[in-house]
């Protein structure tokens, strides 16, 4: 057994009541944030799996708010789903105290440690492959929505703020204009263009949560299809993982974020550009699935704007990564120095798919939440 991969992994596994021995230690492929390993423990032919995770302090700097964000949400979606009949062990994450009954464990090297229950015959994907699995994304998404719907958000802590504050992604992408800090000023001259002659459409969302014109809830903040977990037998949705930036916002976030990520026709570091942009079918699959379980909950204000989400969120990601282009690749770090542009332009590609079937998909979604309303 190779255990070298975690350098204290004796310190760390005396922390947690784990049950049986250590058998097996194997890091989990996907992931870019924290560190993700599983870990094999038996006991009298009994093999157990756990999920260890290595938090990084760098971009989620006080864990103590991060996890009691976490497990704030996780008993209150254990409850929801043990009173609708449904099974809380495989319906969410379900997080191991350590032996201290701490929710995570900070070894003696400073770096912090979490652990929950590993949940067997599920997969995850990178990639949505057809319709109804954009579907059954899009269920998994609402109905962590409608759990959640009467928690309430201003008990949590805004672990990273302004994470999707357009106008404020617009202010920081004017500093690194100003900054230059990478020298390719001279590189961007059309995409800054196209992106400040969308900047009044920036705070929309962020005014009218500000207003009340929208309502703020508990939102997942990171939608993207390798966040849920399937059943390996039925191929439904499970649950949704990866809670670390669940924090008070817009449902807008969620379901933009889901389609800018998953339901486009190529990868975000294409090259060719002119093979990435909006995948119709896919859109219309997750929006079946998203409005169809989440409907009872959703505003008026909320289903108008779910169309437009999808270009807000595209716009915003793009400014991302253009900032960090010309702040010289400090954020969305990669060995190719062309990468953050590359994925500037698709982003906007897919703002302009978006504003060219902008009316298609209107009537698409209005008419998927009309029939949902009624039970059709």
């Amino acid at each position: 057994m190779n255990t070298d991969i975690v350098k204290n992994i004796d310190e760390i596994i005396e922390g947690f009541p784990f049950e049986g021995r250590l058998t097996e230690v194997a890091k989990a492929s996907s992931g870019l944030i924290n560190d993700t390993f599983v870990l094999t423990f038996s006991n009298d032919n009994i093999r157990r799996k756990y999920v260890l995770q290595h938090i990084n302090t760098n971009v989620f700097r006080n864990p103590d708010e991060l996890m009691s964000n976490i497990i704030g949400v996780t008993v209150f979606l254990k409850n929801k789903i043990s009173l609708q009949g449904g099974d809380p062990e495989r319906e969410t994450l379900s997080f191991i105290y350590t032996v201290d009954n701490l929710p995570y464990l900070r070894a003696s090297d400073g770096s912090c440690w979490r652990a929950y229950c590993y949940v067997g015959n599920s997969y995850t994907c990178d990639k949505v492959e057809s319709p109804v699995m954009a579907m059954r994304a899009g269920q998994a998404f609402a109905r962590f929505q409608t759990l959640l719907h009467d928690f309430q958000a201003e008990d949590l802590f805004e672990t990273i703020p302004d994470f999707h504050n357009t106008p404020k992604r617009f202010e920081a992408l004017k500093t690194a204009v100003e900054r230059n800090a990478s020298g390719r000023l001279g590189d961007v001259g059309e995409q800054l263009e196209f992106a400040l002659s969308r900047e009044g459409e920036a705070g929309l969302v962020t005014g009218l949560l500000k207003s009340g014109g929208l309502p703020l809830r508990v939102i997942h903040n990171d939608t993207k299809i390798s966040n849920v977990l399937f059943d390996k037998i039925t191929n439904e949705a499970l649950c949704v993982i990866d809670l670390d930036t669940v924090m008070p916002g817009s449902l807008l976030y969620d379901f933009g974020d889901s389609i800018r990520s998953g339901a486009v026709t190529s990868d975000e570091n294409e090259t060719d550009h002119s093979k990435y942009g909006l995948d119709l079918e896919l859109y219309t699959g997750y929006c079946e699935g998203f409005v169809g379980a989440c409907a009872g909950i959703l505003t008026e204000k909320e289903a108008e704007l779910l169309p437009f989400s999808v270009k807000l969120m595209a716009l915003e990601c793009g400014i991302r990564f253009l900032a960090d282009y010309l702040d010289g690749d400090v954020y969305f770090k990669t060995d190719d120095p062309s990468r953050n542009l590359v994925r500037c332009i698709n982003q906007f590609t897919l703002v302009r798919d978006v504003e060219r079937n902008y009316e298609e998909m209107k009537r698409y979604t209005a008419e998927i939440y009309r029939r949902a309303l009624i039970g059709e």
